[in-house]
Order: C-alpha cells, then sequence, then structure tokens
C-alpha cells in the first residue's frame, strides 16, 4: 500500500493506493460513527460481497448508472435518504463508484448540514487516476457538465486496482483519456507510456501509472485547490472534450482524447505548442484511440457541435474560448480563442488539415 498526502487549505486528506487499501483501511474508517453509502447500479450488482462485508448494517442508495443520472433530481433523492436515515454532522459518507457517484456523492457530503466526512471508494480507471482525488464536486444541468458543484476534499481515498479487473474494455480507455492528459503535463508520464500505449490491460503497469498521476494531481491542487492558476493545467483537452461529450455519447475519457487531439493540433499550428513535442503528443493520442475498442464517431457536425464550448465554464466573460494545451515537456499554456476563430481552427483541426 502507497499512502499520498494530500494538504490544502480546507482538509489535509490521504490518498492510500493498492490491493490491500480495502482490509486495511475500510474497517477503521467505518468505525465510531452513522455511515452511509452512495453507489450505482453497476458496482451494487458486481460487488455483493463487499457490500455486505463492510457496509451489512449501513443505509445503502443504489443510483441508477450512467452520468444522466447526475442531475439535482438525484442529488434531492439521495439528500432526502440521508435525511430519512437521521444522519448527524458527525456521520461519513462513503461514495463508491466512478465518476459519477464521486461527483454527486461528494456534492452530497458537501451539502449535508452543511459538511460531512467524506470517503471516496473509486471502482473505475477514470475516478481512481483522477476524479476521486481534489475535492471536485458536482451534478449537471441544462445540458452542461458539472455547472453546479463545489470543492469538498475528501478525508481519505481508497484507491483498490482490483476492482479494475471487472471493467469492461470501453472503461479502461475511458480511463486511458485522463492517463494521457497526465502525459501531457509530466515529462515522467510521458516517458513511462510512449511507446506502450497499447499496455492498458496490465495491471501492474496500470497501476504504477496511477500512482503517478495521483502524485502529480496532488501536488497540483496543493499548490491551486480551487482552479485560480495551476489547477487549470488539469483541463488539458476537456474543453472541446466536453462539447464533443454533449454531442457525441462518447465516455468522458474518449472525449477528453478527441479534445486532447484537436486542440494539441491547433496549439502546433499556432505556434503555443513546440512542434516536435507536438507530433510526440499527437501521436500518443492517435495511438491511444486506436486501442479497442474502436468504433466509428462523426465529426461532420463539429461546426454546430463546437457551440457546447461556449457553455463551458472554464471560459469568462469577455467571450474568449479557453483551451489548457500542453506547451512542451513538462509546460503548459492557456490557448484563448474568439469563438469564430476557435470554431475555424476546431474544423480545420478536424479535418487534419494543421
Amino acid at each position: 500500500m502507497q499512502t499520498i498526502l494530500l494538504k490544502t487549505p480546507s482538509m489535509e486528506g490521504q490518498i492510500h493506493v493498492g490491493e490491500d487499501v480495502i482490509q486495511r483501511r475500510l474497517p477503521a474508517l467505518t468505525k465510531g460513527q452513522k455511515n452511509f453509502v452512495v453507489t450505482d447500479s453497476n458496482v451494487y450488482a458486481l460487488y455483493p460481497q463487499f457490500f455486505e462485508k463492510y457496509f451489512n448494517d449501513t443505509e445503502i442508495f443504489v443510483l441508477p448508472a450512467g452520468e444522466e443520472n447526475k442531475n439535482f433530481q438525484s442529488l434531492y433523492a439521495i439528500l432526502d435518504k440521508m435525511t430519512g436515515a437521521g444522519l448527524h454532522r458527525t456521520s461519513r459518507l462513503f461514495a463508491v463508484g466512478g465518476g459519477v457517484i464521486g461527483d454527486i456523492g461528494g456534492l452530497a457530503a458537501a451539502l449535508y448540514m452543511r459538511g460531512i466526512s467524506c470517503v471516496q471508494i473509486p471502482t473505475t480507471l477514470l475516478s481512481q487516476v483522477d476524479s476521486s482525488v481534489g475535492g471536485k464536486t458536482a451534478v449537471d444541468l441544462g445540458g452542461v457538465k458539472n455547472v453546479v458543484g463545489a470543492f469538498y476534499q475528501p478525508c481519505e481515498v481508497l484507491v483498490d486496482p482490483t476492482f479494475l479487473k471487472t471493467l469492461p474494455a470501453r472503461e479502461i480507455k475511458c480511463g486511458a483519456g485522463e492517463i494521457v492528459k497526465y502525459a501531457a503535463l509530466s515529462g515522467k508520464i510521458f516517458d513511462c507510456l510512449e511507446g506502450n500505449e497499447d499496455q492498458f490491460a496490465d495491471l501492474t503497469f496500470l497501476t504504477n501509472l496511477i500512482v503517478d498521476c495521483i502524485k502529480h494531481k496532488a501536488h497540483v491542487v496543493e499548490i491551486d485547490e480551487k482552479e485560480s492558476g495551476e489547477r487549470r493545467s488539469l483541463n488539458v483537452g476537456h474543453t472541446t472534450g466536453h462539447a464533443i461529450e454533449l454531442t457525441s455519447g462518447l465516455s468522458h475519457g474518449e472525449s477528453v482524447l478527441w479534445g486532447m487531439l484537436f486542440e494539441t493540433r491547433m496549439a502546433v499550428v499556432m505556434g503555443v505548442c513546440e512542434r516536435e513535442y507536438g507530433k510526440r503528443l499527437i501521436a500518443m493520442i492517435e495511438k491511444t484511440l486506436k486501442t479497442s475498442p474502436v468504433g466509428k464517431v462523426d465529426f461532420s457536425n463539429i461546426e454546430k457541435d463546437a457551440e457546447k464550448a461556449r457553455s463551458d465554464k472554464k471560459n469568462s466573460d469577455d467571450g474568449m474560448i479557453k483551451m489548457s494545451v500542453a506547451k512542451e515537456k513538462n509546460e503548459w499554456a492557456i490557448l484563448a480563442l474568439p469563438f469564430e476563430t476557435y470554431r475555424k481552427a476546431l474544423v480545420a483541426a478536424v479535418k487534419n488539415k494543421i
């Protein structure tokens, strides 16, 4: 078991990574207070013995699986059940699942009695490598992802890679999108991943990458907990990626991969990203996109789909579309474009004319 400390102004938490973290940490974390579990229907069906062993006498809210259920109606239902369960300020919420559960469960913990203790137990590659760490919680509203939320740090995150054994290949690829994002930001992760884009099914290889990605994110969050500066680097690929996710039906991670591909092409042609490094990063993204499963993606309406980028919460009131892009190894930059310039550049990037 490896332990990574995360110290922010609002919380000093611990992130434990390893195949033994559940049995070593969970019994102690469930003692001494009233507990409440938020999970989804997929996880609840896959791990009945886990819930019976550790949460046998605990109220469990099972949310139907899917991003479409990360909304106000679901949040209200969770809070209503927490109230009915008689939770107090000393109670603790356990979010057991992927990014959707981590987001909505963390937000419920942040809101209930103005904040109760929260433990994140991520079960997908995406949530283990990224979303469970750093305290971002949210629900979607009006077709905009994560537009209503709060920064609320968990007291502990338990990252058990054995959960990944039950993931379908598409979920592994989804998490790979966030790993490539970290490779764009960290030279160490870039060197580890380059040439090994076909190794995502190797649990040992994945575990080492998970640890390195978490360490990178923890360092960034300690510098900038609420995304006023350095934490914006973690949005590489996400401006265009979110627009693609909302219009294509692709997973978050795959959408981020496509977003990174197009935004890196833009950054190279505009001189923001160093050309040779940009070519290597683009090759890494393309190789990851070609890993199984591969489906045909229709970008014929990308000019219209670009409109979704207008509502991205990373933008400001000046109307500029703001993208975090890789600049060179270990460096990133903000690429800000007027919307019409962004739209034309995106169309060109999709056609690979740059």
